[in-house]
């Protein structure tokens, strides 16, 4: 996903093994990216090129009124079974291979809003309705599209407009009597039951609905850093010699605080598993669901209702302005790249789209940053010369207390030490050009060269100083120029950045049946991003933060109480919690070239018999690690407790089937709690059990934990048990929110349930006179 298709990886690995050794030699020891690019790049071959376009065959991402045809029949289908979800999604891969302004998409427009409508998204169903209007719904069918947009806005509580539409439609049906006596009779039938809903509704006022993502728009932090946009005013930026740029806490910092909130500079949705075309034309499309098909292709929202790019199928908004934002800053370019970026990878298209969006900024610096970078040894400076800080380090032993001013460059920072959430901060994310390995430079090099060529070739001379948002300048004969050569470089060295500075946006996702007696959700990577201060954080395998995200913005909150002077820390995967010692260093390692050395880390390595990651047991007083063979004993200073190592293995295995038969059940839960009375209060109990396993391993407060109270509020909520529902609630509310902030989906459904169980409460009776 990230990288390039397994066949292209094969492919390239196998040109790389069969080239001479003086070449391996060659490009193994190019001392700058654009040494790398230039030994590189002519080694692409007419054959290469041609196989990686028999590759890209493999995807559809064009337009094809087959396709779209398909999808509407089986769209129907779903809507005939009231699986309005399902329909909705397929009419939505309807819509997708549709051209625009053709009967195709308006039909398949018209149906979705039939589904969204059944689905309860009036406001989305009005503008479905809308779409299929402008893009030439026959006008036959004119009068139920009209019925439903009437009965959406008596819904909505818009009883003036309701009726403008109801008198519309009566003048339609005097005008043209097309209809049969038939059809017209259902079409009058429906139409007095909508004109007596407007007739009830036009003395109430109008509602109108407010967007959710406003609320969390208007989150803010407290007071934003002046030196760091999008930080809080309490972290300050700080350089070291060996660790590079981080980030510190300049007072004390409490659970819960935000202490970053960013908008990505770029970031690309991951398509998921999209299928390649099946070489058997009886499935030709693919009926599956992916995060392509959910999410905006720009600003990552969740959308039933996507609007597709009307040169591709595979790009999808979740509005027309997202789709006209994509178009003029980069999609006008990718649009016919679709199949090729889906071959090359995620990484690729990051790099590709980091370039592109850079010509938005001062394109004069940036060309000369990239020129420099022929000329620097792999380091570019910017155009100014960078701010010097006057940082202090602790250069001496731990008896040396005398602090040494050291002045130190912080790249990223403009000539007033500002840090810049632009290019300039992402170009100069660390590529670890010396740590990857030939081959991999060999991949990277070979497919960003393959995509510059993909660029000429189309006629996309996409880099040119002087290019507008949404014209493109005609390319010179097929002859990668000198200019390319400088944009390829940086999208090589964007591409070698991405492994240790590329951030997951993960989103929470629902699994299981919709009528489990819980929720139980799985986290899932939706996007591939760079977000210029969030990559200032530094590893912990027992980080002090949580990150979570809204579409792409990115928000980073205390998980803890953080002292000042400490340091701002994150984790990058590997947690003391999932996996032992040697496991988290060698990931550690193997990604992102560094031996961590952390306080978790230190400690299991002064103690290897103590179990490490989910091996060990941790002491029920004062939670320090148990060490020992058959007898542990607390570790703590003064702790004296000591337990058989065979108990607590016993205990631990009886907990885990406990577990399992717990999620079990709760797999097979209903809520018709009359029939399972006893059931909830069985799962109740094995989620108890299995809330001390979690508090554990992860601890009393860790995002693992909110997460299985939230599970535990549920079971009680819908076993009526008010009293430990309300209690369960306040604990994982307490814990969620410190990790994530009110507009959470876990804390909002717990607010509800709260809502409706202090409803149910007996009023108080005061005593009888």
């Amino acid at each position: 996903m990230d990288l390039p298709v397994d066949e292209w990886k094969s492919y390239i690995l196998q040109k790389w093994s069969l080239l001479p050794k003086s070449i391996q030699v060659t490009i193994s020891t190019a001392e700058t990216l654009h040494d790398l690019f230039l030994h590189s790049s002519p080694l692409l071959q007419p054959e290469d090129e041609m196989f990686l376009k028999r590759l890209s065959g493999g995807y559809l991402v064009g337009k094809d009124p087959d396709a779209s045809l398909f999808y509407r029949e089986k769209g129907n289908q779903k809507f005939q079974a009231k699986d309005y979800m399902g329909a909705a999604v397929l009419y939505s891969k309807g819509v997708s291979h549709s051209g625009p302004s053709s009967t195709d998409i308006s039909l398949c427009y018209a149906n979705r809003s039939a589904a969204l409508f059944h689905l309860g998204q009036y406001e989305i169903c009005l503008k479905d309705i809308v779409r299929a209007q402008t893009h030439g719904y026959p006008e036959r069918l004119q009068p139920k599209l009209l019925l439903r947009k009437a009965e959406c806005l008596v819904t909505l509580g818009r009883p003036q407009e309701a009726s403008q539409t109801v008198t519309d439609l009566e003048s339609s049906f005097a005008a043209k009597p097309t209809l049969s006596a038939s059809q017209f009779q259902i079409l009058q039938r429906t139409l007095c039951r909508v004109k007596v809903k407007v007739q009830e509704k036009e003395n109430l006022p109008e509602i109108f609905p407010e967007a959710l993502t406003k609320t969390f728009e208007g989150v803010d932090l407290r007071e934003e850093n002046e030196q760091i946009p999008g930080a809080s005013s309490s972290v300050s930026l700080h350089i070291d010699p060996l660790k590079g740029r981080y980030l510190v806490a300049t007072k004390d910092i409490l659970p819960g605080e935000l202490l970053v909130k960013e908008d990505a500079f770029v970031s690309v949705l991951n398509p998921g598993e999209v299928p390649l075309r099946p070489r058997g034309l009886e499935s030709k499309w693919d009926i599956q669901v992916t995060n392509g098909d959910l999410h905006c292709h720009r600003c990552l929202r969740h959308t039933l209702a996507p609007v597709p790019c009307d040169g591709c199928s595979y790009a999808k908004y979740c509005s027309q302005e997202c789709m006209q934002q994509a178009w003029d800053r980069y999609h006008s370019v990718e649009c016919s790249l679709g199949a090729l970026l889906l071959t090359l990878g995620v990484f690729c298209h990051v790099a590709l789209r980091s370039t592109l969006l850079a010509r938005f900024e001062d394109v004069g610096k940036v060309t000369k940053k990239l020129c420099g970078e022929m000329s620097n040894q792999g380091i570019c400076l910017p155009e100014s010369k960078n701010p010097v800080q006057t940082l202090k380090y602790d250069l001496g032993g731990e008896g040396d207390k005398k602090d040494k001013a050291v002045e130190t460059p912080i790249p990223g920072c403009d000539i007033n030490g500002k840090y810049e959430r632009n290019y300039n901060a992402i170009f100069h994310l660390l590529p670890h050009t010396e740590n990857h390995s030939p081959e991999h430079k060999f991949l990277c090099a070979l497919s960003v060269s393959a995509l510059c060529r993909q660029l000429e070739a189309a006629g996309l001379q996409a880099f040119t100083t002087d290019l507008k948002p949404t014209k493109l300048k005609a390319a010179e004969p097929p002859v990668l120029c000198a200019e390319l050569s400088v944009w390829g470089v940086a999208m090589l060295r964007h591409m070698l950045q991405l492994q240790c500075n590329a951030q997951a946006i993960t989103t929470i996702q629902q699994t299981g049946s919709k009528e489990s007696l819980i929720t139980d959700t799985r986290r899932v990577r939706l996007a591939t991003a760079l977000f210029p201060v969030v990559s200032l954080l530094n590893h912990s395998c027992s980080p002090n933060t949580s990150v979570s995200f809204i579409g792409t913005i990115a928000t980073i909150r205390a998980s803890q109480l953080i002292r000042s002077g400490q340091e701002i820390l994150h984790c990058y995967g590997p947690h003391e919690s999932r996996m032992g010692v040697a496991e988290r260093r060698q990931k550690l390692r193997s990604q992102y070239f560094f031996d961590c050395d952390c306080p978790p880390c230190e400690r299991e390595k002064q103690r290897p018999s103590a179990g490490p990651g989910r091996g060990a047991f941790r002491c029920h007083r004062c939670r320090a690690l148990l060490q020992g063979d058959d007898v542990l004993s607390c570790s703590g200073p003064a702790c004296m407790e000591s337990v058989s190592r065979d108990l607590l293995v016993s205990r631990l295995q009886d907990l885990q089937r406990q577990v399992g038969a717990a999620q079990k059940h709760l797999r097979n839960g209903r809520l018709d709690l009359p029939l399972f009375a006893g059931d909830w209060e069985k799962s109740a109990t094995h989620l108890q059990k299995s809330l001390q396993v979690v508090e554990v391993h992860h601890g009393p407060s860790s995002v693992e934990m909110g997460h299985e109270l939230f599970k535990l509020a549920q079971v009680f909520f819908n076993g009526c048990a008010v009293p430990e529902a309300l209690k369960t609630i306040q604990k994982a509310e307490k814990v969620l929110l410190v990790h994530y902030g009110p507009w959470n989906d876990e804390i909002r459904e717990l607010q509800k349930m709260k809502s409706c169980l202090l409803d149910l409460l007996p009023i108080p009776v005061g005593p009888k006179e």
